[in-house]
């Protein structure tokens, strides 16, 4: 069975209602941490400096690091692997995270 047959298979068989079965914060939290790892394995990620001039937000910390007089390249690497709101993300079920537009306070707030 190919893939796409599988995952509409699975689709007919869930329930609709996306409230019902959310997954864990700590679980969101994980999956999002390596998705950025992947990402960031195939090549630079966007600067910091560029993602703030296209319009889109970034928390206290990156904003700190878009703003320092450090190389692109530097602002292009994932701040969040040495974040402390990463590591209370992935190993609590609900983290004391509150700093706007930081992707795992996000997680933990829903």
């Amino acid at each position: 069975m190919d893939s796409e047959r599988f995952f509409l298979k699975v689709a007919e068989t869930t329930d609709a209602d996306p409230g019902t079965d959310a997954a864990p914060a700590r679980l969101k939290s994980r999956m999002y941490s390596r998705l950025l790892a992947e990402q960031a394995s195939t090549g630079p990620l966007l600067s910091l400096s560029e993602t703030r001039e296209s319009g889109r937000s970034v928390c206290v910390f990156e904003l700190l690091v878009a703003q320092a007089p450090v190389p692109d390249r530097v602002k292009s690497m994932n701040p969040c692997t040495v974040c402390h709101a990463r590591y209370l993300a992935e190993r609590l079920d609900q983290a004391p995270i509150f700093w706007p537009h930081c992707p795992y306070s996000e997680f933990h707030r829903g």
